[in-house]
């Protein structure tokens, strides 16, 4: 039988067993250490393979890291010059894995658009989704999944490997450069969604107009796959909240008994201004010439 859906917001408790799959056609050697990193918060990546033509010498950088993260390289040869042929691969193993009813969930490291459909497939059997890739990954791939969460910011404040891939590609997703993958300069930070925050807020908060931070952030997330606090140059949404008080405010509750702290938020009230004194008759006549 299926499983059950769950958020991935539920899941950080859970160790899920998951299959991580890796294009390396489409995806830079700079980001596996972040993406185990975060698929770490879901679950184990019990299956780790890694996608490619090792004959080629345009994966030498996924050569000198796959080692030491216990990716096992699964060979596809290029039958013509020009076409991605391990996103075929990747799919018959996926729907294989996705058979065998061992796996909670699915992560998958590419910025092709062809895995929409791959997403859209695991996600209707009851399995969540994560997906990696670059601020280019076509928006249907992106909506396909539970949660996307693009490399960028896995990589702020990374060097590079020296030799990161390089492919050829079919699809929407061009070949990565080896500099691609390096976060980009904190101008360039996305434009905050103010309004997609305050309709999360309106969405699970009481009567005060206070929320609890936990179902906003899920709310977030399932309207938003991609939304993540750090494209906006923050670690966590606390603090993404708390550099904006004019817009929010925030306050911490001990819950009884257990000791831990939970963060609600509510939309600033605009401070009400005192009202000028009116001046008595009396006083008005003194005054008067």
């Amino acid at each position: 039988m299926p499983r059950d859906r769950r958020d991935a917001d539920d899941l950080a408790v859970d160790q899920l067993r998951l299959a991580l799959l890796v294009d390396a056609d489409n995806a830079s050697p700079a980001v596996i250490e972040g993406v185990l990193a975060e698929v770490a918060r879901f679950g184990i990546a019990s299956v780790r393979r890694l996608y490619g033509d090792w004959t080629s010498q345009r994966h030498a950088g996924w050569k000198k890291v796959l080692l030491d993260h216990s990716l096992a390289p699964v060979q596809q040869f290029a039958y013509t010059t020009g076409k991605n042929a391990t996103d075929s691969a990747m799919i018959i193993d996926a729907m294989d894995l996705m058979y065998t009813r061992r796996f909670g969930g699915f992560c998958l490291v590419s910025s092709d658009s062809d895995f929409t459909r791959l997403a859209q497939r695991l996600r209707e059997e009851g399995l969540l989704v994560l997906g990696f890739g670059e601020r280019k990954t076509p928006a249907p791939f992106v909506a396909a999944c539970d949660k996307f969460i693009y490399t960028e910011v896995l990589t702020a404040g990374r060097d590079a490997p020296a030799a990161a891939t390089s492919g050829e590609s079919d699809g929407d997703a061009a070949p990565v450069a080896a500099d691609s993958a390096i976060a980009r300069p904190a101008a360039q930070k996305a434009p905050v969604p103010f309004d997609l925050i305050e309709r999360a807020i309106g969405e699970s908060d009481d009567d005060d107009g206070w929320a609890h931070l936990g179902p906003v952030g899920g709310y977030l997330t399932k309207v938003r796959p991609d939304f993540d606090p750090r494209l906006y140059g923050f670690k966590k949404l606390s603090d993404l909240l708390r550099a904006h008080p004019q817009r929010y405010e925030l306050r911490e509750l001990v819950q009884d008994g257990a000791g831990s702290r939970m963060i609600h938020v509510r939309l600033a009230r605009p401070v009400k201004k005192a009202a000028p004194a009116r001046r008595g008759r009396a006083a008005k006549k003194a005054t008067a010439p």
